[in-house]
């Protein structure tokens, strides 16, 4: 990870997909490639031109703080959707767009992938181009789970890429797992994990199914329908079970469990998503795109179409743009803490935000909710799976 004070993090937000999943509630979508070069193009215009852009957005403070250089660029992290769909040209000349308009010392370069887009030409571009980590959405080994999920690839296809990436020098990859799919049972959950130890990825997050609204699984699910194998999902109590089963093989097999969701190995971990958790700055570039400059946020309009008409047009379309209250700042600095396994250095919040939280985290602790170590405050092991019911009590 990287070392640089003042450093800033920057995400690139590509949209589009082969396919919708259907658990998926992101703002993405299958969209003609006829709009893939276009979009990329309103991306490096977005970068190249981000002072005049941020000026007519009137976010002269964040323009402040790049202009003057005080901050460097060590991680980038290009998501989505599936931006390895695009071109590696327009990933590259992304990448470019980020090195003439900044000061950069890219420490950490991030790709999300699928399996099945993966070829051995597009892994010696990637490496070419500067991107030294790949993030596989491969979710499970169960050709049956991925098939309900509405995923493109199959088992095969993981082992296939992961040759692929290591032959091509790409050793530093990570696998996505999602604990609670359609039909996953105790015996296909244990497959999955045993396969994903078998393949040593340096780096590996485990998420817990959330039925949302937004998708297509969890709007089925929520009118009692019987689409998308909805009678298949797992208990509650089952899928968390799956998930304390992966912390302790994960262990077994020298991973560093270091936040709720993700384990590394030793010197693995996500530099650019640590920030995320941090409330370091990052900026955002393409449609959807988040950033935070320390004392505000704001978001790029989602539809990717009317993102590349605005900035086709010279202006940066801003959805949402405020300031973070001292109130939500406190809050994030707690929650998002807390995701880390580390935990929080609770006085030196109290003297940060001129308060007394010490009658809030007591009940905590008495419950088993919380605990100290080391002077530092951090979730219970023991309540990892249910961390949100946790974040609940403590911001009421």
């Amino acid at each position: 990870m990287s070392g640089i004070p003042n450093s800033l993090g920057v995400y690139i937000q590509v949209p589009f997909c082969r396919t919708k999943c259907t658990y998926c509630n992101f703002h993405t979508g299958v969209f003609s490639k006829a709009i893939y070069g276009p979009y990329v193009d309103a991306i490096v215009h977005e970068i190249t031109g981000h002072k005049h852009l941020y000026r007519s957005a009137k976010l002269d403070e964040q323009v402040g703080v790049v202009a003057a250089g005080e901050r460097v660029i060590d991680t980038a992290y290009i998501g989505g959707g599936t931006p390895s769909l695009l071109e590696p040209s327009g990933l590259g000349r992304m990448l470019d767009g980020l090195r003439r308009s900044f000061v950069c010392a890219l420490a950490e370069v991030t790709l999300e992938a699928d399996p099945e887009t993966i070829t051995r030409e597009k892994a010696d571009a990637w490496l070419a181009g500067g991107i030294n980590r790949v993030s596989l959405g491969m979710q499970s080994f169960v050709d049956r789970e991925l098939a309900s999920a509405g995923r493109l690839h199959r088992r095969d296809d993981i082992y296939r890429c992961v040759e692929i990436l290591r032959g091509a020098g790409l050793a530093n990859f990570s696998f996505d797992l999602i604990a609670g799919l359609p039909h996953q049972t105790s015996e296909s959950w244990q497959t999955s994990l045993d396969e994903v130890c078998r393949l040593s990825p340096s780096h590996v997050s485990v998420y817990m199914l959330e039925i949302d609204e937004g998708s297509r699984l969890g709007r089925e699910s929520l009118a009692g329908g019987a689409r998308y194998s909805v009678a298949s999902l797992p208990a509650d109590d089952d899928t968390a079970a799956f998930y304390e089963r992966a912390c302790e093989q994960l262990a077994a097999f020298g991973y560093e469990h270091y936040e709720i969701s993700n384990w590394a190995h030793p010197g693995k971990r996500s530099a650019h998503n640590l920030k995320y958790w941090q409330r370091t700055p990052y900026l955002g570039f393409g449609a959807g795109a988040h950033s935070f400059d320390g004392s505000q946020r704001w978001a790029n309009a989602h539809d990717p179409a009317a993102y590349t008409a605005a900035i086709a047009a010279g202006r940066l379309p801003i959805e949402q743009h405020g300031p973070v209250s001292t109130q939500a700042a406190l809050d994030e600095e707690l929650f998002l803490g807390l995701r880390v396994l580390e935990g929080i250095d609770l006085a030196a919040i109290e003297k940060r935000y001129n308060t007394d939280l010490r009658d809030r985290v007591s009940g905590l602790v008495e419950q088993g909710l919380v605990e100290w170590q080391g002077g530092r405050l951090r979730l219970a092991p023991d309540r990892l799976a249910v961390s949100n019911e946790v974040f609940v009590e403590l911001l009421s």
